[in-house]
């Protein structure tokens, strides 16, 4: 079974335009989330999937594949599924284009769960550190049952409490990588709409819910941080020097 890694990239991100060719130590960030999905599963199964020629451009000139999607795509799913109808493939690894630290061994596992588990929708998750804000919307938190199937995720903090004594010790947030057959991708497209839910989190996953499809969440390394805002680049370039030590 051949399984590919798609990368969404919009250029016209509504907090941050033209956010996956924002430079990180001086290399285009989707060019570093490009090259650690490659380590994970071969160039050839590398994908960009884009609107914006201007990133079909950097990607193509790096040796990567680009595949061209609609501007009107809702979510990056969305694009997802519009890339996923050009490319022959088992399984499609959506990892966002805005992860610079993503770990390549987290793009395995993902492969790995959805081998095992063809019926269920996989997700990445992982605690939040101490430095980072539960209140902080742009981090969604996730709850999960006891099979790690996702309950709910959500931009408040979850799971409430009514009695400071009850408090979660810790609380876990979406990685934002997943794994879909072309059959969840097709299904989640044919939708045609933001679920109810998907519309009040903007939150894509949610949209299976109303699919009733499943959701397994796999834990993944810590200390994963993403690309939501201008103010996120320099903590996002620290990590990178750190991790290149």
């Amino acid at each position: 079974m051949r399984t590919v890694v798609l990368i969404p990239a919009r250029f016209a991100s509504t907090r941050y335009p033209g956010k996956p060719l924002v430079k990180l130590l001086g290399k285009p960030m989707i060019l570093w989330v490009a090259e650690l999905s490659a380590k994970a599963i071969g160039r050839d199964n590398t994908y960009v999937a884009t609107d914006s020629e201007a990133i079909a451009n950097v990607v193509s000139e790096a040796g990567y594949q680009a595949i061209f999607t609609s501007e009107e795509a809702l979510t990056g799913t969305d694009r997802l599924a519009e890339a996923a109808e050009q490319i022959d493939a088992d399984i499609f690894i959506n990892v966002q284009g805005d992860e610079p630290l993503v770990c390549p061994t987290d793009i395995i596992k993902a492969r790995d769960a959805k081998l095992k588990n063809m019926d269920l929708v996989i997700n990445g998750f992982c605690w939040l550190s101490e430095d980072e804000d539960v209140n902080n919307v742009n981090i969604p938190k996730v709850i999960t049952n006891l099979e790690n199937r996702l309950v709910y995720i959500s931009r408040a903090p979850i799971p409430g409490f009514k009695d400071l004594k009850n408090a979660p010790r810790r609380y876990k947030k979406q990685v934002c990588i997943y794994a879909f057959t072309r059959d969840e991708l097709t299904a989640f497209k044919g939708f045609e709409k933001k679920s109810s839910l998907e519309h009040c989190e903007d939150i894509e996953i949610l949209r299976f819910f109303e699919l009733g499809k499943h959701v397994l969440m796999i834990e993944t390394k810590p200390g994963s941080l993403a690309v939501d805002c201008p103010e996120d680049v320099a903590n996002v370039e620290a990590a990178l020097s750190l991790a290149s030590l």
